[in-house]
């Protein structure tokens, strides 16, 4: 059996889809790589959303499936390093996360830092880096797609949204998927800029990748309740691929304004 010490620390699924989106998958997998131990974690806790986004890699997966997308994610837990942070940001690698304590992070040296860096974080934004330059070299379109799951509770305060929905600097694809999803069922509640936004500092690879580049881009907010089993995978990969295709086609026909509520701090920004 394989104990993950020889798994990339990026991987790329199907490179070459002809599809007008790419998903990328920030926090896919909660592995541990062996010289970092169990950072101190409990196995329940090495299981839990502070590792990683329960559920987020099996609808990247599927939307991959349906789109004929390409589909970048990282293969190891946020608490090694969070690959949806920029380099200086104090919580790149957690000491804490909402009330759990990581003490395998708690006295990280610079050189260590440095070291997961170079070792983790940078191999996975070269890996989108290269797929986005060679799309524009063939003149592809591109619509960036981030899909990530949240705790249905979050520091005892409940979270209502079975989506939130959440764009760097241009709203307007955002927007348009919202519309989507409302137009599909007109009963759901979909969180705009929740359970985080921008201003919590979670959108590091949209707008790295996205506005950094002028591309329409999105990111995705699934509760983690929602898609623990196959059948909740499905019915989200489903629903959400043919939502992100609708939207597109509405932003080419008319820009979709977005809701007035841009969303608040929700006091976390794991899980």
């Amino acid at each position: 059996m394989d104990d993950g010490s020889r798994l990339q620390p990026v991987q790329v699924n199907n490179a070459e889809g002809r599809s007008p989106f790419v998903l990328v998958c920030d926090h896919a997998s909660n592995r541990i790589p062996p010289e970092y131990g169990d950072l101190g974690l409990t196995p329940s806790e090495r299981v839990s959303h502070v590792a990683w986004d329960p559920g987020a890699l099996g609808v990247a997966l599927g939307l991959s499936e349906r789109l004929d997308a390409p589909l970048v994610y990282s293969t190891v837990s946020r608490l090694i390093i969070d690959a949806n942070r920029d380099h200086d940001r104090p919580d790149l690698i957690p000491a804490l996360s909402e009330r759990t304590v990581i003490p395998g992070n708690a006295h990280v040296e610079p050189l260590e830092r440095a070291h997961r860096i170079v070792a983790f974080h940078n191999p996975f934004h070269e890996a989108i880096t290269a797929l986005l330059d060679r799309r524009a070299a063939e003149g592809r379109e591109t619509i960036l797609v981030t899909v990530h799951s949240f705790t249905p509770v979050y520091m005892d305060v409940p979270r209502p949204w079975p989506i939130g929905l959440i764009h760097g600097v241009d709203p307007t694809y955002t927007a348009a998927l919202r519309v989507a999803l409302l137009i599909e069922d007109g009963g759901l509640n979909v969180g705009w800029n929740e359970p985080y936004a921008a201003l919590n500092g979670v959108t590091y690879t949209l707008e790295h990748h996205g506005d950094g580049r002028g591309l329409a881009s999105t990111m995705i907010e699934i509760r983690n309740d929602e898609i623990l089993e196959p059948s909740g995978v499905d019915l989200w990969s489903a629903r959400l691929a043919r939502c992100l295709i609708a939207a597109r086609g509405t932003m080419a026909a008319a820009p979709v304004l977005p809701p007035s509520h841009q969303g608040q701090p929700s006091g976390g920004t794991n899980g």
